[in-house]
């Protein structure tokens, strides 16, 4: 059985890294054929080298990436990925993500089952605490980009203001926001000016606005703007009021968040100290550890344990999560 799990762990990070070698070259042989025809030749070669580049690079996504694909569009999980992906601002693939989860997850569970016997038993654990890290550190950018985001937004919405009152439209005035703030704001109202410039409708680029960007005051924006596109009204002076209002929420949310900062690091401090303590005795006092991973009952214990401190951190951050 340890031949098995040993061989498959190797074999899958052979493969993974045969993939990879092979892609890179396939990726630099059609670079120098592209370039080379660039350098060559006229616009017809140029739009048709384009052409057979972007076929080479979707028919390898499919040759490579079958077996993932097709689990992700069973468990319909390849939208959501793609799109928590974007959000982040990352240039993956969900394939790749995939992927690299799977790899985390072989290497540690081989790891700790034949490195450390006395937690054998154990190894799915941190195995599967391992495969999540690639999917935490992507929901981690995720979060940190749609609040620098939610940041710059009020910003944006009185220039777009100011703009529109100086006799701009109001699509013109999204094009200006491109160069006049930083990213993540300025590519994606740089993106919804060029759909929306490429023949896409207003609503149509707007609500697609919306869907890239999971916030509620983004709805509020995209709503604002397509209801007076039918009623009519003073777009500036609404815009204005938006922006006031989700400054004053950034206030409240600033002191609800200083006023359940001590809830906060109790629940942290009380999650973290029993695993900390057990580390310890871990290396102190082996025998007194191995209890709980020997014998029936001090599994059960560990179980219970482990349970009870899950739940309470979970109490603990409803407590302290209020929603604005």
């Amino acid at each position: 059985m340890k031949t098995f799990w040993l061989t498959l762990a190797l074999s899958w990070l052979g493969f993974l890294g045969a993939w990879w070698t092979l892609s890179r070259m396939m990726k630099r042989s059609e670079l120098k054929r592209i370039r080379g025809r660039l350098l060559d030749g006229s616009q017809k070669r140029e739009k048709a080298s384009e052409r057979k580049a972007a076929a080479l690079i979707a028919a390898e996504d499919r040759e490579t990436d079958r077996f993932v694909l097709r689990l992700l569009a069973r468990l319909h999980l390849n939208d959501k990925l793609h799109d928590l992906i974007e959000q982040a601002g990352l240039k993956w693939r969900p394939a790749r993500l995939v992927h690299v989860c799977l790899a985390l997850f072989l290497v540690v569970f081989a790891a700790v089952r034949y490195g450390l016997p006395v937690v054998r038993r154990f190894a799915l654990v941190p195995a599967v605490a391992a495969a999540a890290l690639p999917l935490l550190f992507v929901m981690r950018k995720r979060t940190a980009r749609l609040r620098k985001f939610e940041g710059q937004f009020p910003d944006s919405l009185e220039f777009i203001s100011r703009s529109m009152r100086a006799g701009h439209a109001f699509s013109v005035s999204l094009e200006m926001l491109h160069k006049e703030f930083e990213e993540p704001l300025a590519g994606e109202f740089r993106r919804t000016f060029d759909e929306h410039n490429l023949g896409l409708p207003l609503d149509a680029a707007l609500q697609k606005l919306a869907h890239r960007l999971p916030i509620i005051d983004v709805q509020f924006f995209v709503s604002a703007v397509m209801l007076q596109k039918r009623t009519g009204g003073n777009l500036a002076e609404l815009l204005d009021k938006l922006a006031y209002v989700i400054r004053e929420r950034f206030k409240l949310r600033g002191r609800i968040r200083a006023v359940s900062a001590h809830g906060r690091m109790t629940g942290t401090a009380l999650t973290t100290i029993p695993a900390m303590v057990a580390g310890m005795m871990f290396f102190t006092n082996r025998e007194y550890v191995t209890f709980f991973f020997t014998d029936p009952t001090g599994r059960t214990m560990l179980y219970a344990a482990l349970g009870l401190q899950a739940l309470g951190f979970a109490v603990i951050q409803k407590i302290v999560s209020i929603e604005i």
